[in-house]
């Protein structure tokens, strides 16, 4: 199969080139969004066939292949390797051959009507997706963010969950219907006016930081941590929490749960430390999803997702899977919480935990630790002993599947 992919804008009079217009001349099968085809409706040759692309897109493929022994031409939006549909074509049928003739998209617009250099901009699209690659971008201090947005992820709702988690010191640069001179508008605002505010669609979003000094922290101060009932001891300690990180290797990890999180500790300090992974946290006590809610917001990371419940009863079937797992809290059931963990965690996973011997405690729960470790054949790492002022030693345990 041939498929012409070419770029348009909004504009409402398209131009093309005569190498386009040719193609466009003795094509027969067309295909774009609705939008697209009523910009481009005056240019087909008379008798031509157009495909809406809509959603299921297997259907809409399904149309293609019928049409397989003709060239299709297809409308897309700006460059249509830039989040665009050539992509999906070669993901779809890689066989296909491809030809694109791309136009500026809708960030390089945006920055050309504000003279800003683009350059240095980080790209997320929120067409279709999940914020974790918006919510990276924001805890990496990215200076500057081009966002692709959509009808749930509108200029209001991205401004909104900046402010929740405390990147409130950004501007916002929003374009409408780029390209359309008759309709474009470009505005710039701070984010609590764009919260105010309704934008018309389509539209994209460049947010500029104002403090280009502005860091993450390397250790959040235990006392700056809302805690449970106030109980300093219910926190996994500062150069603990940092050492479980490094012995959890997750620079070089994708996804890690934390079991028992109670005041969401581990899993913001790793949120914050490592914003490539993918974090689920686990905790049987309700009271607890308010806690780490107000820390993941005072510290400023989103995308911790939180499951409360018993540990043992929840359902993972749909989570992703771990390659890194720490176990904060286990209630005395560890060997069952591990022998749960491998029926999921990856192969060359790891599983750590921080065990504390204290006087009043008959069986501490290194022991747990090896004997679950025994039972389940895991390959334990020497454990790291560390003292902390007046506290009992602690032992960072770790084993691999």
């Amino acid at each position: 199969m041939k498929f012409y992919v070419i770029g348009i804008t909004d504009h409402p009079q398209p131009f093309f080139p005569p190498e386009v217009m040719a193609i466009i001349s003795n094509g027969k099968v067309f295909s774009g969004g609705k939008r697209h085809h009523e910009i481009v409706a005056p240019l087909l040759p008379e008798g031509a066939e157009w495909i809406d692309i809509t959603v299921p897109l297997d259907a809409v493929f399904e149309e293609f292949i019928v049409h397989s022994a003709k060239f299709i031409v297809i409308f897309a939006s700006g460059d249509p390797l830039f989040f665009g549909f050539a992509n999906t074509i070669r993901r779809k049928l890689p066989e296909a051959e491809v030809i694109v003739y791309p136009t500026f998209n809708s960030l390089q617009m945006l920055a050309h009507r504000l003279v800003m250099p683009y350059h240095d901009m980080r790209i997320v699209s929120l067409t279709g997706r999940p914020w974790s690659e918006f919510d990276r971008a924001l805890i990496e201090r990215a200076p500057k963010i081009g966002i692709l947005t959509d009808k749930e992820h509108t200029p209001a709702t991205i401004a909104q969950r900046m402010i929740e988690y405390g990147y409130s010191d950004f501007i916002m640069h929003v374009g409408e219907k780029l390209g359309n001179p008759y309709t474009e508008r470009i505005l710039t605002l701070s984010l609590n006016e764009a919260i105010q505010r309704d934008f018309i669609m389509p539209n994209c979003v460049i947010v500029e930081h104002c403090d280009t000094e502005a860091s993450r922290p390397f250790g959040i101060p235990d006392s700056e941590f809302t805690l449970l009932d106030g109980r300093e001891k219910m926190i996994t300690k500062m150069p603990i929490r940092l050492l479980t990180l490094q012995a959890l290797d997750l620079p070089n990890r994708h996804v890690l749960w934390d079991i028992g999180f109670c005041t969401g500790s581990v899993s913001i300090e790793a949120r914050l430390q490592f914003p490539h992974l993918k974090i689920c946290a686990f905790e049987i006590r309700p009271e607890c999803e308010a806690i780490i809610q107000e820390n993941a917001r005072k510290f400023g990371a989103p995308g911790i997702d939180v499951h409360i419940g018993d540990f043992l009863e929840t359902d993972l079937s749909a989570l992703p899977r771990p390659d890194a797992v720490f176990i904060g809290g286990h209630g005395g059931h560890l060997k069952e919480i591990m022998a749960k963990v491998l029926t999921v965690l990856l192969d060359k996973g790891c599983i750590v935990m921080n065990s504390v011997k204290a006087s009043l405690v008959k069986t501490d729960s290194h022991q747990l630790w090896d004997e679950a470790c025994q039972k389940l054949a895991l390959k334990q790492d020497p454990p790291t002993r560390i003292v902390i002022d007046e506290y009992h030693p602690i032992k960072i345990l770790k084993c691999k599947k």
